[in-house]
């Protein structure tokens, strides 16, 4: 069975740090595209970041220079380290494996391939 389990999420204040780890079992997750995805109400799905398995890594530019990707291969585990923390960042972030077609409107009903969690809550106020 695939799991794909997101923590670290919370509310904090702008300009604050937060870092979401997924951790993931039931796949091969050294070869894995991992994913952040994020969704605000009323807002469509938004890619967040990527790292591949070569270790290539994407960047929405809404966070570049401000959240940075990185892998634990041998604990099956995806990072996504989030600084300087702006109101515009909260969203329900859902962490992915080898979601090929990125969703359009809704994130999670929007999943038609590879494994997702099912996404941790990140709150920023002013």
């Amino acid at each position: 069975e695939v799991r794909l389990v997101e923590s670290g999420g919370g509310s904090v204040q702008a300009g604050e740090s937060l870092k979401l780890s997924c951790t993931g079992s039931g796949f091969t997750f050294v070869d894995s595209e991992m994913a952040w995805y994020r969704q605000a109400p009323g807002n469509e799905c938004e890619l967040v970041s990527f790292i591949d398995g070569d270790g290539t890594r994407y960047y929405a530019d809404s966070v570049k220079g401000r959240f940075t990707v990185s892998k634990d291969d041998g604990a099956n585990t995806v990072h996504l380290q989030m600084n300087s923390l702006k109101p515009v960042d909260t969203a329900l972030y859902i962490c992915t494996a080898d979601v090929l077609i990125p969703p359009r409107d809704d994130c999670l009903a929007g999943f038609v391939t590879g494994y997702w969690g099912q996404g941790t809550q990140v709150t920023v106020s002013v």
